[in-house]
């Protein structure tokens, strides 16, 4: 987690932050404002284009109305026309006045025509166009066309072509001997004979002029009907006028899709192998998106541009009406409104432009008396509460700002002085007497006092009390504690037992025990101020009582105030934290201490080889230090230990040994050579035993094959008494009291190549970890000679990895471990020429030290504790370097660990304890230390120190027995430690 003083980004100042709210504030209104006049004014020219798309479609339908109704009135008059029965050309001739003139007079009407029942047709075309009189191959001043197909029973078929000029005079005529047309084959001729109202046709292509039109028809007699064919090219002709925007699209379409109306008339008719009508979704790729049903509303997006659309229905048009759809580009639909919102925002960052310095000025102005804030409390962080007071400001709330903290300065320089000479203070007398005078200094009292409760209980004894600034003894005021739980105290005290603090005036008489103080304070009423001190748990440690003279002065209500009241609560919260750290550190001491000498004192009781070591080290070890501390000597004058120091001392002399917990007690005890658990000479014996029983049975075998009974004899006893022998040896051997001679190395060497026949399986009845070590060589069939003094391989125990010290360790041991971790066999251990302790089983003994220091480096000591590992682990080194587990010399040890060595083996060899040895008396055990000391084993510095200050004799009061306590010729001793020439 970062830490919250740490700057991860960069800061800006008040005025940068200022400046860019007031502009962010600036551009936020202009844009919420840009974008609401951005969406009224698409949401007017959307409404606008609704009743835009509305005017548009009315007025397609208009012209469709327009378009088709006068044709329909023509239709109706001519159908009664006289001349639309004639059955013959020269009569219908009659109808080219009248055709003509409606030709005429409606532009859009390409032809009038009359079919018949026998196949007749007559037909008034315009001619307007020099294409339509080129393809007819009209005369040039040709106007109209009559085209006549007549049936004559007897003469046949005739079809001819008459042209016109303006004045309806006859041009030319033309025959048309192929024409195979026959108007009963038509649509519009047998739709409009069988409806007795006018049809109108699907728009289609015409056959002869290919142009897009539809044909209007109705009966006019019961084989007659007379048609119109009407061209609906104007229509794409209007369509051009609705176009909203560059790119509008716009289309009329039948109900098959065929498009009938497109501003470029050009693409209606496709032209593969006849004419026919394009089909409007191929017109554009919008179009066909729309018309696949893929617009959503009234939108549709097609390459990524949006269209608005609209589509209806017109009735005109044919059987089924015709549909009209038309789309806008959204963009250029709302052209005004991005125009009105770009022309906003340049108005706005003008605007912004202009206001920036503005900005920056006034909120430059405004943030000077914060700056000066800054460095204020910049210097509060850095404890430096001299810093001049900043300036007042025109802002309230920076002035208010500016007030608070000059107060909150000088609070904090109260409080910051009061808890550092508080937390300053170690010890717990003085420190009580520190937070009454601070206290009576803050809250300007003439007197204080401070309870404190006893240990777990609910009472509160006085422990210390001030007046006019001079400590005074509790005893001369005859002040008595109270018990929290009982109603008996004053009643301000009782008063405080429900609150954290009481004000109260306080007269003579209510004083109680108390009165004294008054009388000292030469003050008839005070004002008391009792506050109650917590600890971390909020239980109340103690309570603290200032009195103030009651002069009844506007000054002495001043110092009542709730302000001052809180602050001395929080001086006296500060007050009740260390007081309750020093009661807790006390008692964890207490407590550490306690359970060091409770393991030290396990240890001793482990083993009657310890005895009392553990508990008698610490103390000689004490007095040697007190002697170096208080010796002028050079070599200790640099030697002034702390109470820190005394302390890590302490703590390690009573721990030197603590990795004797890992150590196994029949290993510490060996009291024989075979010993273990238990003392394995009872198994040879056992064995000797079973040879002096085939001793026997070999004597009563032989006789009883009839052996001289004498030499049988003679061979008995004497074999008897050699194995007498041999096993006294064997037992001498396990004592381990002398050295072993060479010769007897050889003669129990020799022994141990005795057999003796074993019968039963040893493999039974073991543990499965010995089956293990067994299992390393196969099963002897029974029964099997074994020698008499075993090496077996199941003797040999592995060693575990982990009980293994790389040459690397972060200790520094160095020590040369056995390949085994015990070697139990009996020739093996037998032959151990000094002692009873095999090799392996020196190593565990040695290898308590390693313990000591791995298990107090893993103990979490404080810092000033962390030499302990150091101090308690160097006992057993010897100054060249040849002791363990570090094989460390003189000047690699410091002063108290080479104490405790001196301290170790002094002890060692006075104790009276020891049930394997005799306890030495002062002269004997000193003579062996000058020894040691001339040897550099010993540091001959401190045995100098040692016997010189009388260490040893002081030790010797306090436990030696009188009778160890011989005289000492200090000159020859301090010679032969090589300390004197």
């Amino acid at each position: 987690m970062p830490s919250p003083l740490r700057t991860d980004q960069r800061r800006f100042p008040l005025h940068v932050h200022i400046s860019v709210m007031f502009t962010f504030l600036m551009l936020l209104t202009a844009v919420v404002l840009g974008l609401f006049n951005y969406s009224q004014t698409t949401r007017i020219i959307l409404s606008s284009s609704e009743h835009l798309f509305n005017r548009i479609e009315q007025d397609v339908r208009l012209d469709l109305h327009a378009t088709y109704q006068p044709i329909r009135h023509l239709l109706s008059l001519l159908a009664d026309y006289p001349a639309a029965q004639a059955t013959d050309l020269q009569q219908r001739l009659a109808l080219l006045k009248p055709f003509s003139q409606s030709l005429k007079d409606n532009p859009d009407l390409a032809s009038l025509y009359l079919g018949y029942g026998n196949g007749d047709f007559f037909m008034v075309r315009a001619l307007r166009s020099e294409a339509l009189k080129t393809q007819l191959k009209a005369p040039p001043a040709a106007v109209y066309q009559v085209w006549s197909i007549e049936h004559d029973g007897s003469a046949g078929t005739r079809s001819q072509s008459l042209f016109f000029d303006q004045g309806l005079s006859l041009l030319a005529r033309q025959d048309n001997p192929d024409d195979s047309y026959d108007p009963r084959s038509r649509d519009w001729y047998s739709n409009a004979r069988q409806s007795g109202d006018q049809i109108t046709t699907e728009p289609y292509v015409f056959f002869s002029t290919h142009n897009v039109g539809t044909t209007l028809a109705r009966r006019s007699a019961d084989t007659t009907v007379i048609g119109a064919d009407l061209t609906l090219a104007a229509l794409s002709a209007t369509l051009i006028k609705h176009v909203v925007t560059p790119n509008t699209e716009i289309v009329l379409f039948d109900a098959e899709g065929n498009a009938v109306a497109w501003p470029d008339s050009s693409r209606l008719i496709v032209d593969d192998r006849t004419a026919r009508l394009a089909k409007a979704a191929d017109l554009s790729p919008r179009l066909h998106a729309l018309l696949s049903g893929k617009q959503h509303g009234n939108r549709i997006k097609v390459d990524g541009r949006p269209w608005i659309v609209a589509r209806s229905s017109l009735q005109e048009g044919g059987p089924q009406g015709l549909q009209m759809a038309l789309l806008v580009p959204e963009d250029e639909l709302l052209v005004d409104a991005y125009r009105m919102r770009w022309q906003g925002a340049l108005i706005t960052l003008a605007t912004l432009l202009l206001c920036l310095p503005l900005g920056w000025l006034i909120s430059r102005t405004l943030v000077k008396p914060l700056h000066a804030l800054v460095k204020e409390a910049d210097a509060i962080r850095s404890f430096d509460f001299n810093f001049p007071v900043t300036r007042r400001s025109p802002v309230l709330e920076v002035d208010q700002l500016s007030l608070s903290m000059a107060r909150m300065k000088d609070t904090l320089a109260s409080f910051f002085r009061i808890t550092d000479s508080l937390c300053a203070e170690t010890r717990f007398a003085p420190l009580l007497q520190r937070v009454l005078f601070e206290t009576v200094q803050i809250a300007q009292a003439q007197a204080g006092l401070i309870y404190l409760r006893e240990s777990d209980g609910s009472r509160m004894e006085p422990y210390g009390l001030v007046i006019d600034d001079t400590p005074q003894t509790l005893e001369t005021f005859d002040i008595q504690g109270h018990d929290l739980q009982t109603s008996q105290g004053p009643a301000w005290f009782e008063e405080l037992v429900h609150a954290d603090n009481v004000v109260t005036n306080l007269g003579f008489e209510q004083a109680r025990d108390l009165q004294k103080v008054l009388l000292a304070m030469t003050s008839p009423r005070v004002h008391l101020i009792g506050i109650r001190l917590r600890n971390r748990h909020n239980e109340t440690i103690g309570l603290l009582i200032l009195l103030v003279n009651d002069s009844g002065t506007p000054a002495d209500l001043e110092k009542l105030r709730p302000d001052r009241i809180a602050f001395l609560q929080a001086v006296s919260g500060a007050a009740a934290v260390s007081i309750e750290s020093q009661r807790l550190q006390a008692k964890q001491k207490q407590l550490l201490d306690a359970f060091i000498q409770l393991l030290a004192g396990a240890i001793d009781a482990k083993s009657p080889y310890t005895g009392g070591h553990c508990q008698r080290v610490p103390e000689l070890t004490l007095m040697l230090a007190q002697a170096a501390a208080a010796s002028q000597a050079p070599a200790f004058s640099t030697y002034q230990p702390t109470e820190d120091d005394w302390e890590a001392l302490h703590i390690a002399a009573w721990l030197h040994d603590c990795g004797k917990v890992t150590t196994p007690e029949y290993v510490v005890d060996k009291a024989t050579k075979l010993e273990t658990i238990n003392d394995r000479i009872h198994e040879i014996r056992t064995r000797f035993e079973v040879l002096k029983r085939d001793a026997w049975i070999d004597y009563w075998q032989a006789l009883a094959k009839g052996a001289d009974e004498v030499a049988l004899r003679d061979l008995r006893d004497a074999t008897l008494a050699a194995l007498d022998a041999d096993f006294a040896f064997v037992a001498r051997c396990n004592l381990g009291g002398e050295a072993m001679a060479e010769a007897d190395l050889q003669r129990l060497d020799k022994l141990a190549r005795r057999t003796w026949t074993r019968t039963l399986d040893d493999r039974l009845g073991v543990s499965w970890d010995e089956n293990r070590r067994q299992a390393r060589t196969p099963a002897p069939t029974l029964p099997v000679s074994e020698s008499l003094l075993a090496d077996k391989p199941e003797h040999l125990l592995e060693r575990d990895k982990n009980e293994l010290i790389p040459e690397d360790n972060p200790w520094g041991f160095k020590l040369d471990v056995p390949r085994y971790k015990y070697n139990r066999g009996e020739l093996y251990n037998l032959s151990i020429t000094r002692g009873t302790l095999t090799r392996e089983e020196r190593y565990i003994i040695n290898h308590h030290m390693v313990q000591t220091i791995m298990m107090l480096s893993h103990l979490p000591f404080p810092g000033h504790l962390e030499s302990i590992a150091e101090i308690a682990g160097g006992h057993h080194e010897k100054m060249d370097g040849s002791g363990y587990p570090k094989r460390l010399k003189r000047e690699e040890m410091s002063l108290p660990a080479r104490m405790m060595a001196i301290a170790d083996i002094f002890e060692a060899l006075t104790a009276a304890d020891r049930p394997y040895k005799k306890a030495k008396s002062l002269s004997e055990a000193l003579g062996i230390m000058a020894t040691m000391c001339r040897e550099a084993h010993i540091d001959a510095q401190l045995f100098g120190l040692f016997v010189n200050e009388g260490v040893y004799l002081q030790y010797a009061a306090r436990f030696l027995d009188p009778q160890q306590i011989d005289a000492v010729d200090t000159a020859s001793l301090l010679h032969k430690a090589g300390l004197t020439a």
